[in-house]
């Protein structure tokens, strides 16, 4: 289990918040003696989602006040999107200001951006990621057929089996593979990333980064994505295994090289939903003001495309432009009123933003 000063900077969240929230590393003792200097007896409030101000004010700090200290657990998503501006503004600046990856991470993550810029010197330093979900347990989980073999079958009953005990077996339930690739569901394989990318325009000499954890089969099925790009680098590529030590087994940490690396690129390639890609729109919208490059490709109709077998490569190439035009036009996407703020950041934390007092907070950001 991570703390939080495992992944961030500590010190510095707490500097950066110093005049609007008071944090604190550690209880003071009158209120743990309060609980027999044991946090466990501390009650924990399972708190709605998306709860509004006024419940916490009603609900929330009458039961901290009377108990001097309360325990949230789950934490994430316990705030509605749409509260007062005062309180959107905090939210803003800790998500995208005060937040910044420990020295550790950060030290490697922009060693990282500098040797990729470098690698891409005949670009003018640009450079396409691309987060790639095609580990073996995404493999797994989607229920998706690939090279559809007994062997890939064998694997993938061991791996659901190991991560979700019989899950996939209950009584009533049907799986339709074919089904759940028609929907878009299915993780993209690195060949059909490199095909997309090339019927939109990115020809072998573009630089790609690819960030993911172990790859399905890798020898296998990048093979025909690095043949596509010779230019294509990894963190294992980036950095010597020396450098990787420290981060081995710890899979946050190696998540976050990523998404550094990924944060400062031309363009970024998203292939899959989840944390990782709706937190990096969000900041990489907010960090260029509104100008990110982010490819979210339709993978419904990549699926139609892809299994069909009599398409020419130019209405391929002309569907793939059609999808870059359309995806460069989502850029500066405003929030809908149920639209995540972190994937989301204009308009409430892009207008009327005021002086902070500290330097930019996003220090992952190379000068």
């Amino acid at each position: 289990m991570h703390k939080f000063g495992d992944i961030f900077d500590e010190e510095f969240f707490i500097y950066a918040l110093r005049n609007k929230v008071n944090v604190i590393k550690e209880l003071p003792k009158d209120v743990l003696q309060r609980f027999d200097y044991n946090i466990s007896n501390i009650v924990n409030l399972r708190l709605k989602a998306w709860s509004s101000p006024t419940y916490y004010i009603q609900t929330v700090l009458p039961k901290l006040l009377h108990l001097g200290a309360v325990r949230v657990a789950p934490f994430s998503n316990r705030l509605a999107h749409a509260v007062p501006s005062d309180i959107q503004s905090l939210r803003c600046f800790a998500n995208f200001e005060a937040l910044r990856f420990s020295d550790p991470i950060r030290m490697l993550a922009e060693n990282m951006v500098d040797r990729m810029v470098k690698k891409s010197s005949d670009s003018g330093g640009r450079y396409v990621s691309v987060h790639l979900r095609f580990e073996e347990d995404m493999v797994a989980f989607s229920c998706c057929i690939y090279d559809g073999g007994v062997e890939e079958k064998h694997e993938m009953d061991i791996a659901r089996e190991r991560g979700w005990r019989g899950k996939f077996h209950k009584r009533g339930r049907i799986i339709r593979p074919g089904a759940i690739r028609m929907d878009g569901k299915c993780p993209l394989t690195p060949l059909e990333v490199g095909m997309m990318l090339r019927g939109m325009g990115f020809d072998n000499t573009t630089s790609v980064y690819v960030a993911a954890g172990k790859i399905y089969k890798a020898e296998k099925y990048m093979a025909p994505l690095k043949q596509m790009f010779p230019r294509l680098q990894t963190k294992d590529t980036l950095a010597s295994p020396e450098e990787l030590a420290p981060f081995k087994g710890h899979s946050s940490r190696l998540a976050a090289l990523d998404y550094t690396v990924c944060l400062h690129s031309e363009v970024f390639v998203t292939t899959q939903g989840g944390n990782f890609p709706h937190f990096l729109m969000g900041h990489r919208r907010y960090l260029y003001k509104g100008h990110a490059k982010t490819i979210k490709p339709d993978k419904r109709k990549l699926a139609l495309l892809f299994d069909s077998p009599d398409i020419s490569w130019e209405n391929f190439k002309r569907q793939m432009e059609d999808m870059l035009r359309h995806s460069d036009s989502k850029g500066s996407e405003m929030r809908k009123p149920s639209g995540s703020l972190y994937t989301f950041p204009m308009p409430d934390c892009m207008c009327k933003q005021k002086e902070t007092g500290i330097d930019d907070g996003n220090t992952t950001k190379l000068d």
